[in-house]
């Protein structure tokens, strides 16, 4: 039977290389590109691949699994050409994508939620839920959601996921059930590409009926958050399929995504390149500029170059103009407020980190980034609540070692040493976490008496950057508390950094 793309990729490479063992890690990079992914994932694709060429995880008659390592095709090598003739033929036709599938960012369509159980009383509860979602959705300026005028003409508990969004324009469709058997209440909701009717989230929420009201606001933080979350990376890992210099603005800007959170200089350089072309394609892409300005941040934070006064200039140069394009995006604003941390002044960014969050109020990177310049201002009881509201929206986020690492920094502030060192440590192991995080890590666990894994995490730093120093640290992280500021230059000492 003909394989999906991503698992037609794993066979195809492990078929390529059928004389060696291939490592989880190994098949992340060539097949995902090096982005986060669970075991989870990466189980069900080489199920999928398996089930492609009559396998299954207890025969494994060409893909074996070895435990602990990786897998490996074990196919002879007349198998290999067959396997391969066979996954190569032509794939069945791909349903006509919707009128806005090229060159335009995505659409979506709130539909009305089914009802199951006991209905009397409660019937309005299958438009309001969505009704509030299709309100709050389009306050999302990267996305355009269909008027419930339109949208909440296709009802019926399995609707045609497809056809509504050819018929509507859609790319994504959100849909779900409410179901109420007395006293008990649980409402659930996917989000699918109609394209191909894959179901790319989901989640459900379950109570009294009495908690009707905080379980739809849950609802709808929850599908918000997603939307941030979930579409970029759909989006990216579709761009990633088609040819380079085939990619319109939008997929040239969500392949750069990709690569702009793996931090560091090569991917960070590959990143700016996907983001300069989307602006020369689009000149008023709003978030493309923005992403420039992240990349530039990142350059200037991380020192990636030799003249950090450029990279800071550039921060600002692009922030500016993404903001000019379109004040109220939250990634915008996000990014303006970050550029004052660069010139040690995060204080003077908070006004456009709230107004981010405001925005959207279940923006996680917007709820991070306010929580690190509560932190280094020394207020935090306010960032541990920001820090720890970022994490329950996005617990995957490609930034979740820095809001875990601003969540060691509230505890250590509020003197809770314990729950500092725990997060310090889980900050520092997450993907994504670099020298300047692994450094910090290491002064909260020394402030907090744990010596020995201190030495470990500033090791790790002082591999990845031999001149580490208080200015450098400093420099990136202006801690404004004395307190704070005087624990930290204390701890580095100790640790041996100057």
């Amino acid at each position: 039977m003909p394989a999906e793309p991503r698992a037609f990729a794993v066979l195809a490479y492990l078929v390529q290389n059928a004389d060696r063992l291939i490592g989880k890690d190994e098949l992340i990079e060539k097949i995902w590109d090096g982005r986060f992914v669970s075991d989870a994932a990466v189980s069900t694709v080489v199920k999928t691949a398996r089930r492609s060429i009559g396998d299954d995880g207890t025969a494994q008659k060409y893909i074996k699994t070895v435990h602990g390592r990786g897998f490996r095709f074990v196919g002879s090598l007349s198998m290999r050409t067959e396997v391969a003739a066979a996954t190569a033929a032509e794939p069945e036709p791909a349903p006509r994508p919707p009128p806005d599938a090229v060159g335009d960012g995505p659409t979506v369509a709130v539909l009305p939620f089914s009802m199951s159980g006991d209905q009397d009383g409660y019937a309005a509860m299958s438009d309001a839920i969505p009704g509030e979602l299709i309100s709050i959705l389009s306050r999302l300026r990267w996305l355009k959601v269909i008027a419930r005028g339109s949208s909440f003409r296709f009802r019926g508990p399995e609707p045609d996921i497809g056809g509504i969004g050819a018929t509507l324009g859609a790319k994504y469709i959100v849909t779900g059930n409410v179901e109420l058997f007395a006293p008990s209440l649980a409402i659930t909701a996917e989000l699918a590409d109609s394209r191909t009717g894959q179901v790319i989230w989901g989640d459900r929420l379950a109570g009294k009926l009495d908690d009707v009201h905080r379980l739809r606001e849950e609802l709808v933080i929850l599908v918000t958050a997603a939307m941030e979350l979930q579409i970029p990376q759909h989006e990216a890992s579709l761009a990633r399929l088609r040819s380079p210099d085939a990619l319109d603005a939008w997929g040239a800007y969500h392949v750069g995504l990709q690569h702009v959170y793996r931090f560091n200089r090569n991917d960070n350089e590959r990143a700016a390149g996907h983001f300069e072309r989307a602006v020369q394609l689009d000149p008023n892409f709003a978030r493309a500029h923005s992403a420039l300005s992240f990349t530039s941040f990142q350059s200037a934070f991380l020192r990636y170059s030799t003249d950090r006064d450029r990279d800071v200039r550039d921060a600002r140069r692009f922030a500016e103009r993404s903001m000019e394009l379109d004040p109220i995006d939250p990634f915008v604003n996000f990014n303006v407020g970050r550029t004052h941390w660069l010139v040690g002044d995060p204080e003077a960014g908070q006004a456009w980190l709230e107004r981010a969050t405001a925005l959207s109020p279940s923006y996680a990177q917007g709820l991070y980034a306010h929580s690190w310049v509560e932190v280094m201002g020394g207020r935090g009881q306010v960032a541990l609540g920001n820090s720890t509201k970022a994490v329950t929206l996005s617990p995957l986020d490609p930034m979740l070692y820095a809001m875990q690492m601003a969540r060691a920094l509230a505890h250590m502030h509020n003197g809770e040493m314990d729950e500092a060192a725990h997060w310090a440590d889980q900050g520092a192991r997450q993907p994504g976490a670099h020298f300047i995080l692994w450094a910090l890590a290491a002064a909260i666990l020394e402030v907090a008496n744990r010596h020995e894994t201190a030495i470990y995490w500033m090791k790790r730093a002082k591999t990845q950057r031999a001149d580490l120093s208080q200015e450098i640290f400093f420099s990136s992280l202006p801690f404004g508390g004395d307190l704070a500021r005087s624990q930290m230059q204390t701890a580095l000492v100790a640790l041996d950094i100057r």
